[in-house]
């Protein structure tokens, strides 16, 4: 088993070696996750490709056809401990990585990333912690708190505030572009980055022929908790009521957009979360993305899990959610979504 493992992940990485990642719009596509709203803002994610305009974006019964996946029989993992808040379960990271590399095993291997730290307690669990991958429209999150860095939300204008909510909201990538600008493309991501702790985030520069090239950003999921923390936490360079306004948003996408780390949550927890998700041109396979804050029974969960190589959309979800719920179900232990008795 083993050894099998071992000649997929090497399969993988000669796969990964061939492609390039780092721009994709070099190669014909727009690595963004959702088409600029035109009257009202879309309830379903759609993407766009440098194709010509009569080509239309795929409708919203996409994501209709891709229900959030249950997970019988998943393994309760970890044992009570003594850890921050009274019943919080030890994480077992070699059991707990055991099970990610069988569920991924089943979707064909790709390149995944996870990470997920306690902000209560301090218990963290990495998979892949070095590993780069694309970080399509989460970036957006990055470009929103670059601007919120400089200049509180009161004293934007009209428009830089619409377009922040739309981005964050409905993923709308005009708005994203014009804030981008605004910030000074990738410098002010770069100069953004260092002040938040991000240290192996990197956006391309002038090598990609749209200003979008945001959607091409290569980050570990290691580095968006760092930034989710950042904005849930006091250590952080961005001032309370900034922070708040960014996870309010963060909280409030558009009901088709819901899908992601969301899957690892409990009924009543409340979720802030930003999802991406773009086609390579040169091999078709797809990157799916989710980052955010679970919040409920006494616990903020700073969540980042990326992937590359998916054959289709639904499948990335499939395999976000996947990890999300086993992950999250170790960190609760054998309690699950049962309220703390302790």
């Amino acid at each position: 088993m083993m050894r099998a493992r071992h000649r997929v992940v090497a399969a993988a990485v000669l796969l990964v070696t061939a492609q390039v990642t780092a721009c994709s719009t070099c190669q014909g596509l727009t690595p963004v996750s959702i088409s600029t709203p035109k009257a009202s803002p879309p309830t379903a994610p759609s993407w766009r490709q440098a194709a010509p305009a009569s080509v239309p974006p795929p409708q919203a019964p996409f994501l209709a056809a891709v229900p959030a996946p249950t997970f019988p029989g998943t393994m309760a993992l970890g044992v009570p401990g003594r850890t921050g808040l009274a019943g919080s379960p030890r994480i077992l990271s070699g059991k707990l990585t055991h099970t990610l590399d069988g569920f991924l095993f089943r979707y064909g291997g790709g390149r995944t990333a996870v990470s997920v730290r306690d902000l209560t307690t301090g218990r963290r669990y990495r998979y892949h912690r070095a590993l780069q991958l694309p970080t399509a429209s989460i970036s957006k999150v990055s470009i929103l708190t670059a601007l919120l860095l400089d200049t509180r939300w009161r004293e934007l204008g009209d428009q830089a505030r619409s377009d922040a909510r739309h981005m964050i909201r409905f993923g709308d990538d005009g708005a994203a572009d014009r804030l981008y600008e605004r910030i000074g493309l990738e410098s002010g991501l770069a100069s953004a980055n260092r002040r938040l702790g991000l240290k192996r985030t990197y956006t391309p520069g002038g090598r990609c022929v749209a200003q979008n090239c945001w959607g091409a950003t290569q980050s570990t999921a290691e580095d968006q908790v760092r930034l989710v923390r950042a904005l849930a936490t006091g250590r952080s360079p961005l001032a309370p009521a900034e922070r708040r306004r960014v996870l309010g948003l963060m909280e409030r996408v558009t009901p088709g957009q819901k899908w992601g780390i969301s899957a690892g949550a409990c009924e009543n927890d409340q979720v802030s979360l930003k999802n991406g998700w773009l086609r390579h041109a040169s091999n078709g396979r797809w990157v799916v993305v989710s980052a955010g804050l679970i919040r409920g029974h006494g616990h903020d969960y700073a969540v980042a899990v990326l992937t590359e190589d998916s054959p289709s959309m639904s499948a990335g979800i499939a395999k976000v959610e996947g990890v999300a719920a086993r992950v999250m179900k170790a960190f609760r232990g054998e309690h699950g979504c049962e309220p703390d008795t302790n």
